[in-house]
């Protein structure tokens, strides 16, 4: 149940046009809905402004959609992250509209209305292989509503290409900047733009990397200024922190 769908329950009841008894029954899951296996809450959407997110990875099929049901009911929409193909298909196969990014393993069906956020946010891949960890926060932003740009394989190795699209960077209201290896491009991202940078380190890279820790380490020390940072692999993570960014301006009349 989100702020507009309550909003518009309380003024059929006012109006009339909806029994008590009818928006009583609407409400009977609020604020949380137990599922045996999952504990459903539905108010977050009223206290933070986006229902739940299903973390599918190490879930069943069966789970996944049984929770996604629930929430499709109470707020018209779900968004899921880490999906297997399996539950990719299940979902498909159980919701026609559903939009889907196999490289973000991500899965989603629109709440209506959508609500659109002012402002660009620009995802910056230091090389392909960080693609899954950056379409992860690219199609995240794009469901909860945010207009996203794609900066990729500009990693420092060709420090060119990322000078090449200083257009591109300046044109940005936030960033979310994703690399494995040492992750050094935030910092250099960091250094050239004047919104706010997130960085995302990556586990990809050879032994020494240590699955992303090489990465993560060398971002918390940027010298850059602006530069906050999210956990390994973290794309949704870094997507919902520019989000909450740029719906705070919003809010502002920025």
């Amino acid at each position: 149940m989100n702020r507009a769908r309550l909003e518009r329950l309380l003024k059929d009841v006012a109006a009339g046009s909806v029994s008590p008894v009818t928006a009583l029954e609407s409400l009977a899951q609020f604020p949380t809905e137990d599922l045996a296996f999952a504990q459903l809450d539905h108010h977050r959407s009223l206290r933070q402004g986006h229902p739940e997110v299903v973390f599918a990875e190490r879930k069943t099929v069966a789970q996944v959609l049984v929770i996604c049901e629930a929430l499709e009911a109470a707020h018209g929409g779900f968004f899921c992250t880490r999906v297997s193909d399996e539950q990719a298909a299940a979902l498909r196969a159980r919701f026609p509209e559903l939009g889907e990014s196999a490289a973000g393993r991500t899965a989603w069906l629109p709440a209506r209305p959508v609500v659109t956020l002012e402002g660009t946010l620009l995802v910056v891949t230091a090389g392909t292989s960080d693609l899954p960890v950056a379409e992860e926060a690219a199609t995240t932003a794009e469901a909860m509503g945010v207009r996203v740009s794609r900066l990729s394989d500009v990693g420092i190795a060709g420090i060119h290409r990322l000078l090449n699209a200083s257009d591109t960077l300046q044109r940005a209201d936030a960033i979310v900047v994703v690399a494995g290896m040492e992750g050094a491009l935030p910092s250099v991202v960091g250094g050239l733009v004047a919104v706010p940078v997130i960085a995302v380190p990556t586990s990809v890279g050879y032994g020494a990397a240590f699955g992303g820790l090489a990465a993560l380490l060398g971002m918390l020390n940027s010298c850059a200024a602006g530069v906050t940072v999210v956990n390994i692999d973290n794309g949704f993570g870094a997507a919902m922190a520019a989000v909450r960014l740029l719906a705070a301006r919003a809010r502002k009349g920025a």
